[in-house]
């Protein structure tokens, strides 16, 4: 199967971007449905979610059908060929239902085994944070200006944040407490807009646990095409998810691992 340019593939997640926006907005701060999809948590999707992954699969699967696709609320497709698309469709549902912007729509492309690009699309603030191979950007409706990490390489002048503690259990949360307790600041909340604050130089740690691989793989294009090192807490490419540490330099994330391995 001959390779696809990467300008269409970008062009076209762009598209996806937008209309995934749109259908956003018309949800936003509405009433909505909200179901949990947990026995034995709260684990909250709405219709808004449904209705952006529905479409955003349809679009990739008329426009590119050999294309794997892995999404939150629908599952995997498998491809035929080289190409998966990974797809969060609100990345925050939480803060979504409750009218806070800090949420967003990922939307990644891999081949084989390689990230080529990614977004992640926060159409309340007009904002799209992409990473690709000519590196990282926000975009916004009067241009693009070039995202770059902050190289804070001490705990002690860090601020970490992280989405809830309660992600964090057992081993996972003593180490993450020592973190904590290393680091100048702690913020909690914010999703997958965390990992943009990182990439933008506004935060220099985020550390996350039971992640799945839609969470984190439309980041990783973002984050190192900006200057962070992002792993696992083996210090292994997070495609799979699980437990991550994304730093804004690599000095920073090497003293993170350091309290992390001690677990």
């Amino acid at each position: 199967m001959p390779e696809i340019a990467i300008a269409e593939l970008e062009d076209f997640a762009l598209e996806l971007a937008h209309t995934a926006g749109g259908i956003a907005q018309a949800h936003f701060r509405q009433p909505v449905t909200v179901e949990n999809k947990s026995p034995t948590a709260f684990d909250p999707v709405t219709n808004a979610d449904r209705a952006i992954e529905r479409v955003l699969r349809t679009a990739i699967e008329e426009r590119y059908p050999d294309h794997g696709i892995v999404a939150e609320e629908e599952g995997e497709r498998k491809g035929k060929g080289r190409y998966t698309w990974y797809i969060d469709p609100i990345d925050g549902t939480r803060s979504f239902m409750t009218g806070s912007p800090l949420w967003g729509t990922l939307i990644g492309l891999v081949r084989g085994e390689q990230p080529l690009f990614g977004l992640l699309a926060q159409p309340v603030l007009e904002e799209v944070f992409f990473g690709g191979p000519s590196g990282s950007w926000l975009i916004e409706a009067d241009g693009r200006a070039r995202l770059r990490a902050r190289a804070c390489a001490s705990l002690e002048a860090a601020v970490l944040a992280s989405t809830h503690p309660d992600m964090f259990t057992g081993d996972r949360a003593a180490a993450f407490h020592e973190l904590g307790r290393r680091c100048l600041l702690t913020r909690f909340g914010g999703d997958c807009y965390n990992y943009a604050m990182l990439a933008a130089g506004h935060l220099d740690l985020v550390v996350e646990s039971q992640l799945k691989p839609y969470d984190i793989v439309p980041l990783l294009p973002i984050l190192e095409g900006a200057g962070c090192v992002v792993t696992d807490w083996r210090g292994d490419p997070p495609l799979r998810g699980g437990d991550v540490v994304a730093a804004g330099s690599r000095e920073l994330h090497r003293a993170a691992l350091e309290i992390l391995q001690l677990r």
